[in-house]
């Protein structure tokens, strides 16, 4: 199973095109902050994105089944991942759901894929995103890919999103590879 956290950062659109693409088989985290922005960013209200999950987790919950070792999940892909989440993973500080289900990720050695969303990049931030790739997570910025000659903001979002999938494995359509 698939664990998508949806961070307090600009970006929603991420997590909820993911959360499309994974078809209702994913469990679903949302901080507070995320909550705000997915109704100012987005045309979806909280409900209806909670809707395209499976199982829906209240991120101040720190004892719900998933903020264990215990409890078996593929990966976690926060997207987007605010700087400050980003920070608190790196640091091994888990005092929310998200923070403590990549505490959870990286010490099982599961797949944890975070998306910053944030720009330009601080040195602090920098080395906090070189730490986690060092534990094994995967950083995935979201950056278009030019040569796919991007029309509308959905070309990127489906590309970032594509990305993601591949590292999950899960075959999709949003992109096509390049060819020179």
């Amino acid at each position: 199973m698939n664990v998508v956290a949806i961070s307090g950062a600009s970006g929603a659109i991420l997590g909820i095109r993911l959360l499309e693409e994974l078809r209702g088989e994913a469990y679903l985290i949302i901080s507070k902050n995320a909550e705000k922005i997915i109704e100012y960013e987005t045309g979806y209200s909280v409900d209806e994105v909670k809707r395209m999950a499976k199982r829906v987790y209240n991120n101040d919950d720190l004892s719900a089944d998933i903020a264990s070792g215990t409890t078996k999940f593929d990966s976690l892909i926060i997207a987007p991942c605010s700087t400050t989440t980003l920070s608190k993973i790196a640091c091994g500080i888990g005092d929310n759901l998200i923070t403590r289900v990549a505490s959870i990720a990286l010490k099982e050695r599961r797949k944890l894929i975070i998306v910053p969303r944030e720009t330009p990049l601080s040195p602090v931030v920098l080395k906090r995103m070189y730490e986690l790739s060092s534990m094994g997570a995967l950083i995935l910025p979201p950056e278009p890919a030019f040569y796919l000659k991007p029309k509308k903001i959905e070309d990127v979002v489906n590309y970032i999103v594509g990305k993601i999938l591949d590292h999950l494995g899960v075959e999709h359509e949003l992109y096509s590879p390049y060819e020179p």
